[in-house]
């Protein structure tokens, strides 16, 4: 399919591409709003679970939905007459390929960082951790320009200046302060047992992530050129799977084996948390949408829309107090955001230095990968 019919697909009469944005928006705000709910709320049996096992469970459905997507897709691109044995050998030879290995790094990392956004979420407000959080968009552009060589625009720059300095407006202290620690929501059930949010904590949780998002995005992209060419969903089975070995041994074995031996692994389980599982788990596929169908930029701009429905979800639902810094910090983030991902506009040059000459630009990047949309050589990792 090619891009311009993919762009105008329709459901139900409502374009693919608005579609996949919507949700993707909703899906962004509901995760964080229910992951930090999930650490919050009320104990369950008198226990809360461990992250560990979050991160474990999150992978394993990853790789169980990944696992059946490129199944289906390699049946829908199979020779008439191909068996069955015949496309589990052709998956799993794929999916084991002599370099699959070399993912292995941004697995653990992604897990790392997997772990990270549990510690943020339990000691933030989703409004401020949605906020700060867009700091990957730096992170990954500074390992791009060291790692892989591009070059950024002057306006790229500017954005990403705007960017530090909204979050850092955002993170100003104010005479009241705007935390959930003292006033803990009126809406949202509160309990005796409702653990303390530590502000610090919860800010190098998120900046340790950002700096690990940008060098595994960035690290996951160099592996990838240097790489078989397999399906989208083929390199999800293979991150997937290589994540699973740091979240069982570092995490559930080595972190809280202890505990879980003590108590269980799902101690502390409810529908709230397995709801934050599996939207976390998910939320890979619903981005390959917004990439799918619409493009990079939509995917940003659903991120913009997810911040603004965190900040009003977090003051009706966790009385989250709204000051002029955190207004003024989200509007200029927001801006920095549309700002980085709307393309540049490069004058005409009557003579183009040769492409061997010339360090690509982000924008052609984002043209690269679109090239490799196809089912034969879709490649990027979509993240979370």
């Amino acid at each position: 399919m090619s891009s311009d019919s993919r762009r105008s697909a329709t459901l139900g009469g409502i374009p693919l591409s608005y579609l996949s944005l919507a949700t993707l928006s909703v899906q962004n705000a509901a995760l964080i709003l229910v992951m930090h709910y999930s650490r919050i709320m009320p104990l369950v049996d008198g226990h809360r679970y461990l992250t560990s096992t979050a991160v474990f469970m999150n992978e394993v459905i990853k790789l169980s939905i990944a696992l059946v997507v490129a199944y289906l897709d390699a049946v829908r691109h199979a020779t008439p007459g191909t068996t069955t044995s015949d496309l589990t050998r052709s998956l799993l030879s794929q999916v084991f390929s002599s370099d699959s290995w070399k993912l292995a790094i941004p697995a653990a990392l992604y897990t790392f960082q997997n772990s990270l956004q549990y510690v943020a979420v339990s000691n933030l407000d989703a409004a401020t951790f949605q906020v700060t959080y867009q700091l990957k968009i730096l992170t990954t552009a500074l390992f791009s320009v060291t790692m892989l060589k591009r070059s950024l625009s002057a306006k790229k720059w500017v954005s990403l200046v705007l960017l530090m300095a909204g979050v850092a407006v955002v993170q100003l202290p104010t005479g009241s302060g705007h935390t959930e620690t003292t006033k803990h929501t009126a809406r949202a059930p509160s309990a005796s047992h409702h653990p303390d949010m530590n502000r610090y904590v919860g800010l190098m949780a998120v900046g340790v992530a950002c700096m690990i998002s940008g060098l595994a995005g960035v690290y996951f992209e160099k592996v990838l050129k240097d790489s078989t060419k397999v399906t989208l969903w083929v390199r999800n089975v293979q991150l997937s799977f290589y994540s699973l070995f740091p979240a069982l041994f570092f995490g559930v074995i080595f972190k809280d084996g202890a505990n879980i031996a003590k108590d269980g692994f799902f101690t502390g389980y409810n529908s709230v948390v397995w709801t934050a599982i599996s939207f976390q788990a998910v939320g890979g596929l619903l981005v390959a949408l917004v990439v799918n169908y619409a493009d990079n930029i939509a995917k940003n701009f659903a991120t913009s829309i997810s911040i603004v429905i965190s900040f009003i979800a977090s003051v009706w639902l966790f009385n989250f107090e709204i000051t002029m810094n955190f207004l003024l910090g989200m509007l200029i983030v927001l801006y920095a955001t549309y700002l980085y991902s709307s393309p540049d506009r490069r004058p005409t040059m009557q003579h183009e230095p040769p492409s061997e000459y010339r360090q690509p630009s982000m924008d052609e990047d984002r043209k690269f990968y679109e090239d490799l949309r196809s089912p034969a050589f879709s490649e990027k990792r979509v993240i979370e």
